[in-house]
């Protein structure tokens, strides 16, 4: 059984003038690669340029602190208002009105300012997070903590 031929002559991609095959370790022509570099430089620039007049450009840090500080008043606001519903909802149920309004009130305070503590020193954020103490500590493969 013998297999059709193909209609077309498939050329190799890489083909000198004198008909061999190029090879990698064989010089290019400069020009090319200076005007492939060249083209490369103009996009990231542009690319650049419009990163930049999407994120507003000079006004971009100012804008960086308000928003951190419209999210510390949202962490803290969020979490009060869970703490009050909860202890709403928990006095409602047991009927005892002011008890559990006041103690998840506080608690929810405690979680907002921990949540904004931690949005400020970037804790928390990090895969594998670590306390501070736990910071030159290095499992070994037995999982055992180690110095390193």
């Amino acid at each position: 059984m013998t297999l059709p031929r193909a209609k077309h002559k498939v050329r190799a991609p890489f083909r000198h003038g004198d008909g061999g095959l190029a090879r990698m370790s064989e010089p290019g022509d400069p020009d090319r690669l200076n005007d492939l570099d060249k083209r490369l430089k103009e996009a990231r620039s542009r690319q650049q340029a419009e990163k930049d007049r999407k994120a507003g450009g000079g006004g971009r840090a100012a804008r960086s602190g308000m928003g951190l500080g419209f999210r510390l008043a949202v962490d803290i606001v969020a979490a009060l208002v869970v703490g009050v519903v909860i202890g709403l909802l928990l006095d409602r149920w047991l009927g005892t009105l002011p008890l559990f309004l006041v103690l998840f009130f506080f608690m929810g305070g405690a979680a907002g300012i921990l949540n904004a503590y931690r949005t400020v020193s970037g804790q928390g954020y990090a895969v594998g997070y670590r306390g501070s103490d736990d910071k030159d500590k290095v499992p070994d493969d037995k999982g055992e903590e180690g110095r390193s």
